[in-house]
């Protein structure tokens, strides 16, 4: 199993910036994706940016040029670089990966973090 540990929410004024950094520990095969998702209050959880093994990254058009996702595989974790941050950004932030438990395994699993808050004031 994948466990997912957080880190690097917070406050900010808005203009400002966060890094978060997310850490994949325990036994698996092989991680397929890796990225965040948010969910603000009232809200649906949504996709922020994910990074698949292959190396591309997807980002949510409201994010684009303003978040960078980027990975170290050395140490399963991924950093999202947040700046120039809004109110509409506010958010607890979740870490998600996706990933084969066993080279034998013929589903794959998914695991989340256990979340961060990410508060940006006007």
């Amino acid at each position: 199993q994948v466990q997912l540990v957080e880190s690097g929410g917070g406050l900010v004024q808005a203009g400002g910036s966060l890094r978060l950094s997310c850490a994949a520990s325990g036994r698996f095969f092989r991680i397929n994706t890796m990225g965040w998702y948010r969910q603000a209050p009232g809200k649906q959880r949504e996709l922020v940016a994910t990074v698949i093994s292959g190396g591309s990254t997807t980002y949510a058009d409201s994010v684009k040029g303003r978040f960078t996702l980027s990975r170290d595989n050395g140490k399963k974790t991924v950093y999202l670089q947040m700046n120039n941050l809004k109110p509409e950004d506010t958010a607890v932030y979740y870490c998600h990966a996706d990933y084969r438990p066993s080279l034998l395994s013929s589903t794959d699993l998914d695991s989340w973090g256990q979340g961060t808050q990410v508060t940006v004031s006007s």
